[in-house]
């Protein structure tokens, strides 16, 4: 399944989610997610981003978040990734479900009474946080890509003039 398409199946989950464990269950969602898509863009994304990609696919000391017990009653939904059509669109999805995530976390984490919930939060916290930090890392190069790149009529931009 393409990343788009499963970040926005991400999205509605988190809106959809009614309960404290179901919202950290679907931060690790995302965060599988995001893991899946570093590794992707690590191997077959543009050669500016692989390197900061490779860090996105090793997020949370090399446990991947694939593994969380959260995830072990329907698996996570990264397993699906089949392409990165368009690495720039799908990183901004992923960052605003990223940053969605973390907004979810911290009213969890402030609302509960349990020690063991609030530190998963915090850890999950953690991981969108510096997930998040490696997209926008990406991003940016992607947008200095752009910015360097030449003009050309293909992608509708006045390029130098024909001769006539």
């Amino acid at each position: 399944m393409e990343a788009e398409r499963l970040i926005a199946t991400g999205r509605n989950a988190l809106a959809e989610s009614r309960t404290a464990l179901d919202i950290v269950a679907e931060a690790w969602q995302a965060q599988a997610l995001a893991q899946a898509i570093g590794s992707h863009l690590a191997l077959c994304g543009p050669q500016e981003v692989r390197s900061e990609a490779r860090g996105l696919s090793e997020i949370c000391g090399g446990r991947g978040a694939a593994d969380h017990p959260v995830l072990r009653t329907g698996g996570p939904r990264a397993a699906q990734l089949t392409e990165v059509t368009n690495a720039r669109v799908a990183l901004t999805a992923l960052g605003a479900l990223l940053g969605e995530v973390g907004i979810a976390l911290v009213g969890v984490a402030c609302a509960t009474d349990e020690e063991g919930l609030y530190w998963q939060c915090i850890e999950a916290i953690d991981a969108a946080d510096e997930s998040n930090d490696r997209v926008r890392g990406m991003l940016r190069r992607l947008a200095i890509r752009e910015r360097d790149r030449p003009p050309d009529a293909a992608r509708g931009r006045a390029g130098p003039a024909a001769p006539r």
